[in-house]
Order: structure tokens, then sequence, then C-alpha cells
């Protein structure tokens, strides 16, 4: 049965409730917890953030696809990656028996060096050999009406140039406090990142920063003590950006940076290009949607 496989979805989104219960559904949960896969659950008010600006596809065809990847970071202050994990799931969702028995064509363009894994329910051997995605009994349909995890894929590096979106601060001390410069530079071009916010911590009490050159738009949050540089797209035509600003403070005052991005592109270039009935391998229409965003992301 696969009523076990609908906490893939809340692995991704906790706050969806799907309606699959039972002892099944709690040994695939630890199973999950135990491969690290908790790592991309999404909580509290960035959930909402992302559902709203990430909505669904108004088209959803019968068979629906989700490709969804979150990304947790830690850079040091003076540069060097100390880690860097990106967690990936493809979830299916079949909505009209007809289209039960599939198999979905996968391109995946994949560079980086990751960890690939299917379901247990789906052909390891099919999915080596060509790419494809399909039952291992293939007499079987995929379960109507339930989100499907699929294949999900895990990358984990140190190496700084895999870095999607990196930030340089430089913090320098003058007669009244600190000068600060800031800049960003899009390391993966392909990726057009939204709503970037870069969360910059400032000192209390000593007024609002002095905001000198700017690439996008600020906010200062004086009850949070925050410098919100905001960035609606950066992209490959918008791929580096500086601030720049002075307050009183010391150079240490402003760590840890966090940052914040949605993005209807994929870190990891791993795409459903075809569905097709396993029968007469004719073509399934189907729709998908992708989504990229951020569990954490500190330069400390």
């Amino acid at each position: 049965r696969w009523a076990s496989d609908c906490p893939a979805k809340e692995c991704l989104h906790r706050a969806l409730k799907l309606g699959a219960k039972g002892k099944e559904v709690d040994n695939f949960v630890d199973q999950l917890k135990s491969e690290g896969e908790t790592i991309i659950s999404t909580s509290g008010k960035r959930g909402s953030d992302v559902s709203k600006v990430l909505p669904p596809p108004v088209n959803m065809e019968s068979v629906h696809l989700r490709v969804e990847e979150k990304i947790s970071l830690a850079c040091g202050r003076d540069g060097g990656l100390q880690n860097m994990e990106v967690l990936g799931m493809v979830t299916l969702r079949v909505t009209d028996e007809k289209n039960g028995r599939i198999r979905l064509i996968i391109n995946n363009n994949d560079n980086k060096g990751l960890q690939l894994q299917t379901h247990p329910n789906v052909d390891k051997k099919l999915f080596t050999a060509e790419s494809v995605i399909g039952l291992k009994n293939p007499e079987k349909s995929f379960p109507l009406n339930n989100d499907v995890g699929v294949l999900k894929w895990r990358l984990q590096t140190t190496d700084e140039s895999l870095i999607p979106l990196t930030i340089n601060c430089w913090p320098s001390e003058s007669g009244s406090g600190c000068n600060v410069n800031i800049e960003y530079e899009l390391q993966e071009e392909n990726l057009e990142l939204n709503d970037v916010v870069i969360c910059i911590p400032v000192p209390s009490g000593v007024g609002a920063p002095v905001i000198g050159d700017l690439d996008g738009e600020y906010k200062h949050d004086s009850r949070r003590n925050l410098l919100e540089w905001c960035l609606p797209v950066i992209d490959a035509n918008n791929k580096t950006g500086s601030l720049e600003f002075s307050i009183a403070g010391q150079p240490n005052d402003f760590f840890p940076i966090n940052v914040s991005f949605v993005s209807k592109h994929s870190y990891c270039d791993i795409q459903v290009t075809k569905v097709s009935h396993v029968d007469g391998d004719s073509s399934v229409r189907f729709s998908t949607e992708t989504s990229f965003v951020v569990d954490k992301y500190v330069i400390e």
C-alpha cells in the first residue's frame, strides 16, 4: 500500500494534513527522520510566506508533479563554506484512475554530485538504467488522490563554488562607529531568486543607520534591531549588488546575517520531461510546480 507515502508531503509542508493515518504512517515518518528528511520541514511564518509567493498552478492536470527543494547553509564571515545541504523531492498526485499506470521520464542534468533515492515501490533498475520512474509491478497503479514521494535527493558539500548566492560583509571601524559594505553575487546564473531579504543585525539605542549606496530597497526594523535589505529579483541580469551604511557600533555587531528567498527554479537540475502510459507509451498531460526555498542561510 502507498497510504504510508502521504507523509512525504508532510515532511515538506508540515501544516498540511493528508488524511493518511495509522501505524504505517508513523513508521514511514520515523524512517524519514532517521534519514535526516525532517530537515526539509517548513515551519512558522516562513511556510505561509512561501505559499503566498508560490501559489499552486491554476490549471492542475490529473497528473500533477511537485519538485520541491530546501537549502540549509552556513558560511563564515571571513569566507569559507562551513556546510551546505540541499534536500529535494518529486511528489506525484494522480486524480484520474485512467492515468494510474504511468511512468515518469526524468531529465537529470546534475553535475554537483547528488545522492538520489527512489521510493521502495519504484523499479530501481529501470530508474538507474533509463532515468524512468515506474512501479516495480507495472500492472499496479499509483494511488489516487494521494501525494506520493517517488524520488528524493540530497546534496551535502563544503565546495564554495556551489554556493548559489554569496554574501560578503565588510564592517570597518571609523571615528564615530562603523562603515559597513555588503555585496551579493549570484553564482548559479540559471537561478532566479525572488523576494530576497538579507537581514543584518544593527546595534540598538543608537538611532537608524545612515544609508549610502544602495541597490534595491531597505527597511530598518528598530523593534528587532535589524536592517532588512530587500531585493525583489536576483537573476543573471541582476547578479551583483551592494549596500553601504554607517552606524555606531563594532564589527561583530553586524553578524550573523540571515538570508531568505524563494524561487520557481530548482537548484539541482532535475526535471520530469514526459509522462507516458505503461501500455502503448502514449503521452499523458501533466502539470508541474517547482519551488526552491530557504530552511537556513546564515553568514556567522
